[in-house]
Protein backbone atom coordinates (compact mmCIF):
# COMPACT_ATOMS: atom_id res chain seq x y z
CA UNK A 1 0.00 0.00 0.00
CA UNK A 2 1.21 3.30 -1.01
CA UNK A 3 1.17 5.78 1.90
CA UNK A 4 1.92 9.42 2.04
CA UNK A 5 5.27 10.36 3.85
CA UNK A 6 6.57 14.08 4.68
CA UNK A 7 10.57 14.99 3.27
CA UNK A 8 12.94 16.07 4.26
CA UNK A 9 13.17 12.97 6.55
CA UNK A 10 15.26 15.04 9.23
CA UNK A 11 14.99 18.48 9.00
CA UNK A 12 17.66 20.81 8.95
CA UNK A 13 21.63 20.94 8.27
CA UNK A 14 22.04 17.19 7.47
CA UNK A 15 23.83 16.66 4.26
CA UNK A 16 25.43 13.85 2.50
CA UNK A 17 23.39 11.05 4.00
CA UNK A 18 25.19 7.65 4.27
CA UNK A 19 22.43 4.66 5.35
CA UNK A 20 23.17 0.74 6.50
CA UNK A 21 20.37 -1.31 8.05
CA UNK A 22 21.26 -4.19 10.82
CA UNK A 23 18.24 -6.72 11.23
CA UNK A 24 15.16 -4.29 11.72
CA UNK A 25 17.27 -1.49 12.69
CA UNK A 26 18.50 1.78 9.80
CA UNK A 27 21.22 4.00 10.85
CA UNK A 28 21.88 7.07 8.77
CA UNK A 29 24.93 9.58 9.73
CA UNK A 30 25.29 13.04 7.76
CA UNK A 31 28.12 15.23 7.54
CA UNK A 32 29.03 17.89 9.78
CA UNK A 33 31.66 20.26 8.22
CA UNK A 34 33.61 22.45 10.91
CA UNK A 35 31.27 21.12 13.77
CA UNK A 36 32.05 19.23 16.99
CA UNK A 37 31.22 16.44 17.20
CA UNK A 38 31.70 15.11 14.06
CA UNK A 39 29.46 12.86 12.07
CA UNK A 40 26.04 12.30 14.13
CA UNK A 41 24.64 9.15 14.13
CA UNK A 42 20.99 8.49 13.68
CA UNK A 43 18.71 5.54 14.20
CA UNK A 44 15.36 4.26 12.55
CA UNK A 45 12.99 1.46 13.10
CA UNK A 46 10.86 2.45 10.41
CA UNK A 47 12.57 5.05 7.51
CA UNK A 48 10.35 8.00 8.98
CA UNK A 49 11.15 8.63 12.26
CA UNK A 50 14.84 9.12 13.37
CA UNK A 51 16.61 9.77 16.49
CA UNK A 52 19.88 11.41 17.18
CA UNK A 53 22.07 8.57 18.83
CA UNK A 54 25.44 10.08 19.21
CA UNK A 55 28.32 10.84 17.02
CA UNK A 56 31.09 8.90 15.51
CA UNK A 57 33.63 11.67 16.42
CA UNK A 58 33.87 12.93 20.09
CA UNK A 59 37.57 13.51 21.11
CA UNK A 60 40.42 15.54 20.16
CA UNK A 61 42.56 12.87 19.29
CA UNK A 62 39.66 11.95 16.88
CA UNK A 63 38.79 15.44 15.06
CA UNK A 64 41.08 18.22 15.26
CA UNK A 65 39.39 21.49 14.13
CA UNK A 66 41.45 24.53 13.73
CA UNK A 67 40.61 27.59 11.80
CA UNK A 68 38.91 26.28 8.90
CA UNK A 69 37.01 28.40 6.46
CA UNK A 70 33.03 28.16 6.36
CA UNK A 71 31.89 24.87 4.34
CA UNK A 72 35.33 22.90 5.59
CA UNK A 73 36.09 20.56 7.92
CA UNK A 74 39.83 19.04 8.17
CA UNK A 75 40.09 19.55 4.92
CA UNK A 76 41.24 22.87 3.35
CA UNK A 77 40.51 24.66 0.47
CA UNK A 78 40.84 28.44 -0.74
CA UNK A 79 39.18 29.42 -3.88
CA UNK A 80 40.07 26.38 -6.02
CA UNK A 81 43.65 26.06 -4.22
CA UNK A 82 42.92 22.71 -2.25
CA UNK A 83 45.17 20.97 0.10
CA UNK A 84 43.13 17.27 -0.66
CA UNK A 85 42.65 16.36 2.62
CA UNK A 86 43.46 12.42 3.81
CA UNK A 87 40.74 10.74 5.36
CA UNK A 88 40.45 7.98 7.71
CA UNK A 89 38.16 5.61 9.25
CA UNK A 90 36.69 4.63 12.90
CA UNK A 91 34.76 2.17 14.44
CA UNK A 92 33.06 0.31 16.91
CA UNK A 93 31.52 -2.53 18.49
CA UNK A 94 28.54 -0.79 19.90
CA UNK A 95 26.82 2.06 17.65
CA UNK A 96 24.25 3.32 20.46
CA UNK A 97 27.87 4.06 22.75
CA UNK A 98 29.66 7.76 21.03
CA UNK A 99 32.29 7.32 23.35
CA UNK A 100 33.28 3.67 22.00
CA UNK A 101 34.25 4.68 18.54
CA UNK A 102 38.03 4.23 18.04
CA UNK A 103 40.86 6.91 17.12
CA UNK A 104 41.16 7.05 13.14
CA UNK A 105 43.22 4.93 10.76
CA UNK A 106 44.11 7.24 8.28
CA UNK A 107 44.53 6.04 4.87
CA UNK A 108 46.84 6.87 2.37
CA UNK A 109 45.00 7.73 -0.52
CA UNK A 110 43.53 11.82 -0.61
CA UNK A 111 40.14 13.19 -1.67
CA UNK A 112 36.76 13.66 -0.04
CA UNK A 113 33.39 11.44 -0.24
CA UNK A 114 35.86 9.11 0.89
CA UNK A 115 33.89 5.33 0.97
CA UNK A 116 34.54 1.91 1.67
CA UNK A 117 32.95 -1.05 -0.50
CA UNK A 118 34.10 -5.22 1.00
CA UNK A 119 34.17 -7.49 -2.05
CA UNK A 120 32.64 -11.36 -1.79
CA UNK A 121 36.43 -12.06 -1.20
CA UNK A 122 36.70 -9.99 1.73
CA UNK A 123 38.72 -7.14 -0.60
CA UNK A 124 38.39 -3.83 0.39
CA UNK A 125 38.18 -1.23 -2.19
CA UNK A 126 38.59 2.83 -1.23
CA UNK A 127 36.65 5.52 -3.32
CA UNK A 128 37.57 8.82 -3.16
CA UNK A 129 37.02 11.93 -5.71
CA UNK A 130 39.71 14.39 -6.01
CA UNK A 131 41.28 15.87 -9.07
CA UNK A 132 42.30 14.53 -12.43
CA UNK A 133 46.47 14.56 -12.85
CA UNK A 134 45.78 14.89 -16.37
CA UNK A 135 43.59 18.10 -16.76
CA UNK A 136 40.79 18.59 -19.45
CA UNK A 137 42.26 21.20 -21.83
CA UNK A 138 39.76 23.69 -22.07
CA UNK A 139 39.10 27.70 -21.44
CA UNK A 140 37.50 27.85 -18.92
CA UNK A 141 39.25 24.86 -16.94
CA UNK A 142 37.28 22.18 -15.65
CA UNK A 143 37.73 21.32 -12.12
CA UNK A 144 37.99 18.42 -13.03
CA UNK A 145 36.94 16.45 -9.60
CA UNK A 146 36.95 12.36 -10.71
CA UNK A 147 36.41 9.33 -8.77
CA UNK A 148 39.71 7.09 -8.34
CA UNK A 149 39.34 3.56 -6.54
CA UNK A 150 42.11 1.14 -4.68
CA UNK A 151 42.35 -1.44 -2.58
CA UNK A 152 43.49 -0.77 1.14
CA UNK A 153 44.49 -2.39 4.20
CA UNK A 154 41.67 -1.73 6.53
CA UNK A 155 44.49 -2.70 9.64
CA UNK A 156 46.91 0.14 8.99
CA UNK A 157 44.80 2.58 6.20
CA UNK A 158 47.74 1.84 3.51
CA UNK A 159 47.20 1.30 -0.17
CA UNK A 160 47.81 -1.86 -1.73
CA UNK A 161 47.19 -0.98 -5.16
CA UNK A 162 47.59 2.03 -7.54
CA UNK A 163 44.81 4.59 -7.64
CA UNK A 164 42.38 4.09 -10.88
CA UNK A 165 40.34 6.68 -12.02
CA UNK A 166 36.99 4.90 -12.62
CA UNK A 167 34.35 7.95 -13.21
CA UNK A 168 34.58 11.74 -14.31
CA UNK A 169 32.05 13.81 -15.43
CA UNK A 170 31.70 16.18 -18.36
CA UNK A 171 30.30 18.69 -15.73
CA UNK A 172 33.60 18.83 -14.52
CA UNK A 173 32.56 17.05 -11.13
CA UNK A 174 32.29 13.91 -10.30
CA UNK A 175 31.68 13.11 -6.41
CA UNK A 176 29.74 11.23 -3.73
CA UNK A 177 30.38 7.72 -4.78
CA UNK A 178 29.22 4.45 -3.43
CA UNK A 179 29.77 0.89 -4.11
CA UNK A 180 27.26 -1.70 -3.70
CA UNK A 181 27.07 -5.17 -5.58
CA UNK A 182 23.68 -6.69 -6.39
CA UNK A 183 23.95 -10.20 -8.00
CA UNK A 184 26.29 -10.13 -10.89
CA UNK A 185 26.51 -6.59 -10.95
CA UNK A 186 28.66 -3.78 -8.87
CA UNK A 187 26.94 -0.46 -9.18
CA UNK A 188 28.75 2.78 -9.02
CA UNK A 189 27.10 5.55 -7.88
CA UNK A 190 27.93 9.29 -8.42
CA UNK A 191 26.68 12.63 -7.84
CA UNK A 192 27.94 14.94 -10.21
CA UNK A 193 27.25 18.57 -11.94
CA UNK A 194 28.42 20.21 -8.85
CA UNK A 195 26.25 21.11 -5.60
CA UNK A 196 24.29 23.64 -6.96
CA UNK A 197 21.45 23.17 -9.51
CA UNK A 198 23.25 20.86 -11.89
CA UNK A 199 23.40 18.08 -8.80
CA UNK A 200 21.87 14.80 -9.78
CA UNK A 201 22.88 11.55 -9.72
CA UNK A 202 24.03 9.01 -11.98
CA UNK A 203 24.73 5.12 -12.05
CA UNK A 204 26.96 2.95 -13.59
CA UNK A 205 27.49 -1.27 -13.44
CA UNK A 206 30.31 -3.39 -14.13
CA UNK A 207 30.18 -7.28 -14.12
CA UNK A 208 34.15 -7.30 -13.74
CA UNK A 209 34.56 -5.34 -9.76
CA UNK A 210 35.17 -1.79 -8.74
CA UNK A 211 37.93 -1.64 -10.65
CA UNK A 212 35.81 -1.55 -14.05
CA UNK A 213 34.99 -1.43 -16.83
CA UNK A 214 31.89 0.63 -16.02
CA UNK A 215 28.84 0.52 -18.31
CA UNK A 216 26.42 3.70 -17.80
CA UNK A 217 23.15 3.71 -17.42
CA UNK A 218 20.80 4.37 -20.46
CA UNK A 219 18.14 6.62 -17.97
CA UNK A 220 20.79 8.76 -16.40
CA UNK A 221 20.88 10.64 -14.69
CA UNK A 222 18.32 8.96 -12.04
CA UNK A 223 16.87 11.84 -11.52
CA UNK A 224 17.21 15.88 -11.53
CA UNK A 225 15.00 18.45 -9.87
CA UNK A 226 15.42 21.82 -11.55
CA UNK A 227 15.72 25.52 -10.61
CA UNK A 228 11.68 25.58 -10.16
CA UNK A 229 11.39 22.39 -8.43
CA UNK A 230 10.30 23.12 -4.48
CA UNK A 231 13.12 20.49 -3.89
CA UNK A 232 16.37 21.46 -5.52
CA UNK A 233 20.19 20.65 -5.93
CA UNK A 234 19.63 17.09 -5.31
CA UNK A 235 22.33 14.77 -5.22
CA UNK A 236 24.74 12.62 -2.75
CA UNK A 237 22.72 9.40 -2.80
CA UNK A 238 23.09 6.16 -0.96
CA UNK A 239 21.02 3.57 -1.07
CA UNK A 240 19.39 0.40 1.44
CA UNK A 241 17.32 -2.56 1.47
CA UNK A 242 15.02 -3.68 4.06
CA UNK A 243 13.27 -6.44 5.93
CA UNK A 244 10.77 -6.84 3.14
CA UNK A 245 13.20 -6.66 -0.19
CA UNK A 246 12.40 -3.13 -0.86
CA UNK A 247 14.90 -0.37 -1.80
CA UNK A 248 15.31 3.07 -0.48
CA UNK A 249 17.55 5.83 -1.68
CA UNK A 250 18.56 9.03 1.00
CA UNK A 251 20.02 11.92 -0.58
CA UNK A 252 20.66 15.81 0.21
CA UNK A 253 18.44 18.23 -1.20
CA UNK A 254 17.24 22.22 -0.46
CA UNK A 255 13.64 23.56 0.04
CA UNK A 256 14.58 26.89 -0.78
CA UNK A 257 12.03 29.80 -0.02
CA UNK A 258 10.22 31.22 -3.29
CA UNK A 259 10.00 34.96 -2.54
CA UNK A 260 7.86 36.94 -6.00
CA UNK A 261 9.37 35.39 -8.70
CA UNK A 262 12.83 34.27 -7.21
CA UNK A 263 14.16 31.48 -5.12
CA UNK A 264 15.60 32.32 -1.46
CA UNK A 265 18.47 30.18 -0.20
CA UNK A 266 17.03 28.15 2.28
CA UNK A 267 18.02 28.72 5.61
CA UNK A 268 18.06 25.13 6.79
CA UNK A 269 21.00 24.41 4.09
CA UNK A 270 21.09 20.66 2.74
CA UNK A 271 18.99 18.20 4.11
CA UNK A 272 18.34 14.41 4.22
CA UNK A 273 15.38 13.13 2.07
CA UNK A 274 14.11 9.77 1.23
CA UNK A 275 12.25 7.75 -2.10
CA UNK A 276 11.64 4.58 -2.58
CA UNK A 277 13.66 2.36 -5.46
CA UNK A 278 13.11 -0.18 -7.80
CA UNK A 279 15.17 -2.10 -9.91
CA UNK A 280 13.81 -2.78 -13.68
CA UNK A 281 16.49 -4.63 -15.92
CA UNK A 282 19.25 -4.64 -13.53
CA UNK A 283 19.10 -1.05 -13.48
CA UNK A 284 18.06 0.97 -10.35
CA UNK A 285 15.11 2.96 -11.01
CA UNK A 286 14.55 5.75 -8.18
CA UNK A 287 10.99 7.44 -7.23
CA UNK A 288 9.61 5.84 -10.46
CA UNK A 289 11.91 8.03 -12.42
CA UNK A 290 10.26 11.42 -10.95
CA UNK A 291 11.31 14.29 -9.37
CA UNK A 292 11.67 14.28 -5.44
CA UNK A 293 9.28 16.65 -3.55
CA UNK A 294 8.19 17.90 -0.04
CA UNK A 295 5.05 14.87 -0.23
CA UNK A 296 6.21 11.84 -0.96
CA UNK A 297 4.80 8.54 -1.32
CA UNK A 298 5.72 4.76 -0.66
CA UNK A 299 4.66 1.74 0.86
CA UNK A 300 4.85 1.29 4.03
CA UNK A 301 5.54 4.92 5.30
CA UNK A 302 3.32 7.50 6.97
CA UNK A 303 2.58 11.14 7.88
CA UNK A 304 5.19 12.59 10.43
CA UNK A 305 4.87 15.99 11.88
CA UNK A 306 8.25 16.70 13.49
CA UNK A 307 7.91 18.21 17.08
CA UNK A 308 7.87 21.97 17.09
CA UNK A 309 9.24 21.99 21.06
CA UNK A 310 12.29 21.44 22.07
CA UNK A 311 13.71 22.41 25.42
CA UNK A 312 16.94 21.83 27.48
CA UNK A 313 16.80 22.68 31.24
CA UNK A 314 20.53 21.69 31.67
CA UNK A 315 19.88 19.53 34.38
CA UNK A 316 21.91 16.70 33.17
CA UNK A 317 25.63 16.26 34.17
CA UNK A 318 26.51 16.32 30.40
CA UNK A 319 25.27 18.18 27.26
CA UNK A 320 22.65 16.44 25.97
CA UNK A 321 22.87 15.03 22.08
CA UNK A 322 22.47 18.02 19.42
CA UNK A 323 24.41 20.79 21.01
CA UNK A 324 27.43 21.86 18.80
CA UNK A 325 30.59 23.45 18.64
CA UNK A 326 32.23 25.56 15.81
CA UNK A 327 35.35 23.64 15.66
CA UNK A 328 37.11 21.05 18.06
CA UNK A 329 37.56 23.16 21.18
CA UNK A 330 41.07 23.53 22.77
CA UNK A 331 39.89 23.64 26.53
CA UNK A 332 37.20 23.14 28.83
CA UNK A 333 35.07 26.43 28.85
CA UNK A 334 31.71 25.62 30.23
CA UNK A 335 30.39 23.46 33.35
CA UNK A 336 26.78 21.89 33.96
CA UNK A 337 28.04 21.26 38.11
CA UNK A 338 28.82 24.88 39.18
CA UNK A 339 25.48 26.39 39.05
CA UNK A 340 23.07 23.46 38.55
CA UNK A 341 20.11 23.50 36.58
CA UNK A 342 22.33 26.24 34.53
CA UNK A 343 25.02 26.04 31.56
CA UNK A 344 27.46 28.03 32.37
CA UNK A 345 30.07 29.43 29.86
CA UNK A 346 33.49 31.36 30.57
CA UNK A 347 34.10 33.00 27.34
CA UNK A 348 37.23 32.91 25.75
CA UNK A 349 39.63 35.38 24.11
CA UNK A 350 37.63 35.23 20.71
CA UNK A 351 34.91 36.74 19.49
CA UNK A 352 32.36 35.21 16.93
CA UNK A 353 34.07 36.80 14.17
CA UNK A 354 37.24 34.96 14.03
CA UNK A 355 37.74 31.13 12.60
CA UNK A 356 38.84 30.02 15.39
CA UNK A 357 36.58 28.26 18.03
CA UNK A 358 34.56 30.58 20.18
CA UNK A 359 32.90 29.89 23.31
CA UNK A 360 29.67 29.32 21.41
CA UNK A 361 27.27 26.34 21.65
CA UNK A 362 24.49 25.92 18.81
CA UNK A 363 21.42 23.76 17.94
CA UNK A 364 20.27 23.10 14.39
CA UNK A 365 16.92 24.75 13.12
CA UNK A 366 14.49 22.60 11.62
CA UNK A 367 11.37 24.58 11.33
CA UNK A 368 11.01 27.65 9.13
CA UNK A 369 8.71 29.34 11.67
CA UNK A 370 9.54 28.61 15.30
CA UNK A 371 11.04 30.77 18.56
CA UNK A 372 14.06 30.48 20.10
CA UNK A 373 14.59 31.66 23.89
CA UNK A 374 16.88 31.28 26.60
CA UNK A 375 17.34 33.15 30.16
CA UNK A 376 20.63 34.69 30.68
CA UNK A 377 22.66 35.89 34.11
CA UNK A 378 25.38 38.04 33.24
CA UNK A 379 26.78 40.47 35.72
CA UNK A 380 30.01 41.70 33.36
CA UNK A 381 32.92 43.76 34.97
CA UNK A 382 34.96 44.41 31.64
CA UNK A 383 33.79 46.28 28.62
CA UNK A 384 35.18 43.97 26.23
CA UNK A 385 33.19 40.83 27.80
CA UNK A 386 29.61 39.83 25.67
CA UNK A 387 27.64 36.79 26.41
CA UNK A 388 24.26 36.27 24.66
CA UNK A 389 21.92 34.31 22.00
CA UNK A 390 23.14 34.62 17.79
CA UNK A 391 21.45 33.60 15.08
CA UNK A 392 24.47 31.80 13.29
CA UNK A 393 25.48 30.79 9.58
CA UNK A 394 29.10 31.09 9.94
CA UNK A 395 31.68 33.19 11.30
CA UNK A 396 31.12 36.20 8.87
CA UNK A 397 27.57 35.84 8.69
CA UNK A 398 25.74 36.06 12.04
CA UNK A 399 23.20 38.51 14.27
CA UNK A 400 23.57 38.27 18.06
CA UNK A 401 21.60 40.42 21.07
CA UNK A 402 24.61 40.40 24.21
CA UNK A 403 24.81 41.85 28.06
CA UNK A 404 27.83 43.91 27.91
CA UNK A 405 29.45 46.93 30.43
CA UNK A 406 28.29 50.17 29.01
CA UNK A 407 31.36 51.93 28.05
CA UNK A 408 30.75 55.01 29.29
CA UNK A 409 29.36 53.98 32.69
CA UNK A 410 30.78 50.89 34.32
CA UNK A 411 28.06 50.93 36.98
CA UNK A 412 25.64 49.87 33.92
CA UNK A 413 24.58 47.33 31.80
CA UNK A 414 23.64 47.78 27.91
CA UNK A 415 22.36 45.15 25.67
CA UNK A 416 24.06 45.38 21.80
CA UNK A 417 21.98 43.90 19.08
CA UNK A 418 24.62 43.28 16.30
CA UNK A 419 22.70 42.28 12.89
CA UNK A 420 24.14 40.43 10.27
CA UNK A 421 23.74 44.11 8.27
CA UNK A 422 23.11 46.85 9.17
CA UNK A 423 23.90 49.15 12.27
CA UNK A 424 24.12 48.12 15.79
CA UNK A 425 21.36 48.94 18.11
CA UNK A 426 22.21 49.16 22.17
CA UNK A 427 20.02 49.69 24.68
CA UNK A 428 20.63 50.09 28.38
CA UNK A 429 19.26 47.77 30.94
CA UNK A 430 17.26 49.09 34.02
CA UNK A 431 18.40 46.34 36.10
CA UNK A 432 22.11 45.99 36.66
CA UNK A 433 21.53 42.48 37.98
CA UNK A 434 18.61 40.52 37.04
CA UNK A 435 18.01 37.76 34.35
CA UNK A 436 17.55 38.74 30.95
CA UNK A 437 15.44 36.38 28.79
CA UNK A 438 16.72 36.97 25.38
CA UNK A 439 14.24 35.60 22.57
CA UNK A 440 14.73 35.15 18.51
CA UNK A 441 11.19 35.14 16.96
CA UNK A 442 12.08 33.33 13.40
CA UNK A 443 9.72 33.26 10.25
CA UNK A 444 10.28 32.89 6.52
CA UNK A 445 11.63 35.98 5.81
CA UNK A 446 13.36 37.37 9.34
CA UNK A 447 14.63 36.55 12.16
CA UNK A 448 13.58 39.32 14.69
CA UNK A 449 15.14 39.79 18.45
CA UNK A 450 13.96 40.88 21.58
CA UNK A 451 14.28 40.52 24.90
CA UNK A 452 12.65 41.35 28.56
CA UNK A 453 14.34 41.89 32.09
CA UNK A 454 13.17 39.61 35.00
CA UNK A 455 13.66 41.60 38.02
CA UNK A 456 10.12 42.50 38.34
CA UNK A 457 8.00 40.08 36.53
CA UNK A 458 6.18 37.20 38.26
CA UNK A 459 5.02 35.26 35.62
CA UNK A 460 7.83 35.18 32.74
CA UNK A 461 5.41 33.80 30.51
CA UNK A 462 3.28 36.34 30.16
CA UNK A 463 5.85 39.57 30.53
CA UNK A 464 5.96 41.45 27.37
CA UNK A 465 8.75 41.36 24.86
CA UNK A 466 10.56 44.58 23.92
CA UNK A 467 11.84 44.10 20.38
CA UNK A 468 15.11 45.41 19.58
CA UNK A 469 16.00 44.68 15.73
CA UNK A 470 15.28 42.31 13.25
CA UNK A 471 17.64 40.84 9.92
CA UNK A 472 15.88 39.29 6.74
CA UNK A 473 16.69 35.75 6.11
CA UNK A 474 18.13 36.55 2.62
CA UNK A 475 20.69 38.73 4.30
CA UNK A 476 21.30 35.88 6.66
CA UNK A 477 21.83 33.61 4.42
CA UNK A 478 24.73 35.30 2.27
CA UNK A 479 27.27 33.24 0.72
CA UNK A 480 30.72 33.54 2.35
CA UNK A 481 33.73 35.69 1.00
CA UNK A 482 35.52 32.49 1.27
CA UNK A 483 34.78 28.57 1.90
CA UNK A 484 31.50 27.51 0.89
CA UNK A 485 27.62 27.61 2.31
CA UNK A 486 27.62 23.84 2.80
CA UNK A 487 26.09 23.81 6.55
CA UNK A 488 22.77 25.77 7.19
CA UNK A 489 21.54 27.88 10.10
CA UNK A 490 21.92 27.03 13.57
CA UNK A 491 20.67 28.94 16.75
CA UNK A 492 23.16 29.20 20.26
CA UNK A 493 24.17 30.44 23.66
CA UNK A 494 27.53 32.36 23.53
CA UNK A 495 30.20 34.38 25.79
CA UNK A 496 33.02 36.13 24.81
CA UNK A 497 36.23 38.81 26.11
CA UNK A 498 37.95 41.02 22.99
CA UNK A 499 41.54 39.33 23.59
CA UNK A 500 40.90 38.57 27.00
CA UNK A 501 39.04 35.97 28.95
CA UNK A 502 35.96 36.57 30.81
CA UNK A 503 36.73 36.47 34.15
CA UNK A 504 33.02 36.24 35.03
CA UNK A 505 30.90 33.21 33.70
CA UNK A 506 27.27 33.45 32.24
CA UNK A 507 24.63 31.27 33.03
CA UNK A 508 22.19 30.23 31.15
CA UNK A 509 18.80 28.69 32.62
CA UNK A 510 17.43 27.71 29.69
CA UNK A 511 17.32 27.27 25.85
CA UNK A 512 14.24 26.32 24.08
CA UNK A 513 12.59 25.69 20.63
CA UNK A 514 8.78 26.86 20.95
Amino acid sequence: MENTYQNPIIPGFNPDPSIIRSGSDFFLITSSFEYYPGIPIYHSKDLICWNLIGHALTRRSQLDIRTPEPGEGFGHQRSDDRVWPRGFYVKTNNIWDEESWSDPVFFDQVGFDQDLFWDNNDTVYLSSTYRKLQRTPCDPPLKDFAIHVCTVDLATGNSTSQPKLIRESSSGVAEGSHILKRGKYYYLFTAEGGTESGHCEWVSRSEKGPFGPWELAPNNPLWRNGSEDEVQNIGHADFVEDTNGRWWAVFLGVRPVKSGNQWRTSVFGRESFLVPMTWEGEWPVVNGGQKATLRGTGPSLYLLEHAVAWRDDFTQSKLVLGWYRKNTPTKVDFSLTENPGNLRLYGGPYTLSVPTCPTLFLRKQTRPVTTWQTRISFLPESPNTEAGTVVWWNYFTYSSVGIRMSPADSSKRILRFRPATGDEVTMELKSQTSDVKLVVACSQDQYTFGFFELSNVANEEEAPVQWIGGVGAEAMTANPPVGQPFTGMMLGLYAFGELERCLVPADFKYAEFC
